[in-house]
């Protein structure tokens, strides 16, 4: 079961972290690459604030973006900013989407995202978790998917692997880390099915599309390709 106010709290810790880390960087650093394509750092970072404020939108009942275009454009139109700038739009959105998520609501009902995906309310806590610990290791200063605290890492694997489960492009396949957790995923691509095996850190970069899977071993077929997300 999912317990919003545990991941609110789990959220406030990571953004805590990320706020310290961005803190650290100057203009040269925040305008360098990030770890995704096309982006530096300070598209991360603007994005990060972006997705808060969609955030809000969510829970308050309004759409989460006008329309891909505009949050598109507000991303590139925030990213050359100074860090100063950055970083007070990131702690005070940060801080608007904690001040949504503390009103009084029913946290069981169903809300819409982004594409008209749909979820239970009291999933959006974690929803923007896994944004600023996924996003805070693309800015590529230092905090690595091995730092990402393991309750959240296995929690991130299960995020995923229920993204992609049924999905018609991936088969069957197992996922287990080096501790004995398992989970299941694809599942809707005709064939035969695979069991992927590695660490946490390494089956939630290949979930994540952050790593190319390397480090993990498969058996009974090949490693499946993943759609990006």
């Amino acid at each position: 079961m999912t317990d919003h106010a545990h991941d609110l709290d789990a959220l406030r810790e990571a953004t805590d972290r990320l706020l310290s880390a961005t803190e650290k960087l100057d203009d040269a650093a925040l305008a360098a690459p990030s770890r995704l394509p096309g982006w530096s750092r300070g598209h991360v970072v603007a994005h990060l604030s972006r997705n808060a404020d969609a955030l809000v939108n969510v829970l308050q009942g309004r759409p989460m973006y006008a329309d891909s275009e505009t949050r598109d454009r507000d991303i590139e139109r925030d990213a050359p900013r100074p860090q100063a700038e950055q970083l007070a739009d990131l702690a005070t959105s940060a801080a608007g989407f904690a001040g949504a998520a503390a009103a009084p609501a029913d946290w069981s009902r169903i809300v819409t995202l982004r594409n008209g995906v749909t979820d239970s309310a009291s999933r959006i806590p974690f929803r923007r978790r896994n944004e600023v610990e996924l996003h805070h290791v693309d800015l590529g200063i230092g905090y690595e998917l091995e730092d990402l605290p393991d309750e959240y890492t296995a929690r991130g694997i299960d995020f995923l692997a229920e993204r992609f489960a049924g999905h018609p492009a991936i088969v069957s396949t197992g996922v287990a880390d080096d501790t004995g957790r398992f989970w299941t995923t694809g599942g809707g691509a005709v064939g035969g099915s695979v069991v992927v095996r590695g660490t946490a850190a390494e089956l939630l970069g290949w979930l994540s599309g952050r790593r190319d899977g390397a480090a993990l071993t498969v058996e009974g077929g090949t490693l499946p390709v993943l759609p990006p997300l």
